[in-house]
């Protein structure tokens, strides 16, 4: 069984939880920064297909 600190995918598929630095990470492969995606939550709110159409992303 893989630890935990593996995982790399957001565990919520709709949601982002900005305290988790995994996922905070899981964004920066998309090239998003910390401070633009708590920006983005901000203004956009958590839920991830919004914050995708907010930061321009497919």
């Amino acid at each position: 069984m893989p630890d935990d600190m593996e995982i790399r995918i957001p565990q919520d598929e709709e949601r982002i939880d900005i305290t988790d630095l995994k996922e905070v990470d899981y964004w920066k492969w998309f090239g998003v920064s910390e401070a633009r995606l708590r920006m983005a939550v901000a203004s956009a709110g958590t839920i991830k297909d919004d914050l995708r159409v907010y930061l321009g992303l497919p």
